[in-house]
């Protein structure tokens, strides 16, 4: 009996359009779509598929016949291999462009919105070098080139601090050069690396759950100001020590220098101590005059640059007038929430992490701002009738929640007080959409605005603005 799933291969075939999480589309001779992972619209290739689907293939492009000239040059010598950056081998004035189809695709076939007139997706001024949140992890067996696998070369030094292999959790690949974050990312990183392998401090193994050195976090600001936070999987005074010790005086630029010992099963810090080093248990952002403190376990948007520009959107869709009590929904550290309150008579931001509401309420006491309050716990179960009566009916509420967009209850409630605007501002546009169709019968969509925060990803910001039918 044949396999259901025997691989296929299609010859000639043009690549047609770009489709979701990076992928590029084009048609089979059968007329199902085949999904590409490593194609740009406008190639002609031959495709080995790798999945078969009742209506559409996934494959690679093994053969290309002709390059398209969307095409350029990637960069990065890690492309195609480390996962990030699926688009780098595309120009970004093509980026941008599909960026916002996909936007419009979803709201208009998902959500069936019927929308105004979509504003020119808003660029990014920087195209690389523009993160400024990197997070590495350290690995004692790391991935090997197929090169590599088939030298006769023995390989003594297995060490990796890089990104994980798309979809393996144990495998790591080394990072050279990475272009998503200035300097001195590449050089704080690729220093540790080396200082620790001369001297013998043990890489993690996920698998045995042995050794010293986790991950590596570096975040940097606009400003100057850099953290770095080494994460330990075990106690031992006397190597950590050397590590910080040597990571203080080689970048004596560093600003905030922190640790973790986590012996957990997995690597993330939020329920883990943060121990400050040297220097500030903080770094500081600047936007229009107003600081915002950033810790080890905060949000903030990470293309710092464009994050203005996100704002500035956000703060232009309100329209406000001064007079206007506004509720900023998953407020986060209350960034949005600080940066309209000087336009707005109160501002009233709700967030469900404590550690952020903490963050949001210390940035607004240091900013002198005394028309915003902030408040915590789960959105669904803190937005309700109760809080809007002891707060106040707002004129315009601000939403910006995780990419799962905004539970159903609190849709429910939006319709039920029924501002007068709603500001949406969304990191997934199908989310959006679902929600927005939920908000048709009562709002209409006035602006969209795309917003690209992340160049050479498939990764698109949008902010809608609904006023009342």
């Amino acid at each position: 009996m044949a396999r259901k799933n025997r691989r296929q291969i299609f010859e000639n075939i043009e690549v047609i359009d770009a489709g979701a999480k990076g992928k590029s589309i084009a048609k089979a001779p059968d007329g199902k779509v085949i999904f590409i992972n490593n194609a740009v619209p406008g190639d002609v290739v031959d495709i080995q598929t790798t999945k078969k689907r009742k209506s559409f293939y996934e494959g690679s492009a093994t053969v290309f016949h002709k390059q398209s000239e969307k095409r350029v040059a990637p960069k990065c010598e890690h492309f195609g291999t480390c996962g990030g950056c699926k688009w780098q081998f595309m120009g970004y004035e093509h980026q941008l462009g599909y960026k916002q189809q996909e936007v419009i695709n979803n709201l208009t076939r998902l959500g069936k919105i019927e929308l105004p007139e979509v504003t020119s997706i808003l660029g990014s001024s920087e195209q690389f070098f523009y993160r400024n949140k990197m997070e590495f992890s350290f690995s004692d067996s790391r991935w090997l080139t197929l090169e590599e696998i088939q030298s006769d070369t023995q390989i003594e030094n297995r060490n990796a601090l890089g990104f994980h292999m798309p979809g393996m959790w144990d495998k790591i690949l080394n990072i050279d050069q990475c272009h998503l974050q200035a300097d001195p990312s590449n050089a704080i990183r690729n220093s540790v690396n080396e200082f620790a392998t001369k001297n013998e401090l043990a890489f993690y193994n996920p698998r045995k759950q042995e050794g010293l050195l986790r991950t590596l976090m570096i975040r940097n600001s606009s400003i100057g100001e850099i953290m770095v936070l080494v994460q330990f999987f075990k106690e031992d005074i006397e190597k950590r020590t050397l590590l910080l010790e040597y990571l203080a005086q080689e970048f004596p630029e560093i600003t905030s220098l922190q640790y973790v010992v986590n012996p957990k099963g997995n690597d993330t810090i939020y329920d883990q101590e943060v121990i400050c080093y040297k220097g500030k248990d903080y770094i500081e952002e600047e936007m229009e005059g107003l600081r915002f403190r950033i810790n080890a376990k905060s949000f903030y948007q990470t293309n710092s640059k464009q994050a203005y520009e996100l704002y500035k959107v956000t703060r232009d869709f309100a329209q406000l007038t001064g007079e206007e009590l506004v509720y900023d929904l998953y407020t986060g550290t209350g960034t949005i929430a600080q940066f309209v309150a000087k336009k707005a008579k109160k501002v009233i931001g709700v967030e469900a992490v404590p550690e952020a509401i903490e963050n949001a309420k210390e940035n607004a006491k240091n900013n002198h701002i005394n028309n915003v309050e902030f408040y915590v716990g789960d959105m669904k179960k803190v937005f309700t009738k109760d809080f809007i009566t002891q707060h106040g009916q707002p004129e315009v509420v601000i939403t910006d929640p995780p990419r799962d967009g905004m539970h159903k209850d609190v849709v429910a409630q939006l319709l039920n007080i029924s501002p007068n605007k709603i500001v949406y501002v969304s990191c997934n546009s199908a989310t959006q959409a679902r929600d927005l169709a939920l908000l048709d019968e009562t709002y209409k969509v006035t602006k969209v605005q795309p917003v690209d925060m992340f160049p050479q990803t498939y990764h698109v910001e949008n902010v809608v603005l609904l006023e009342k039918r």
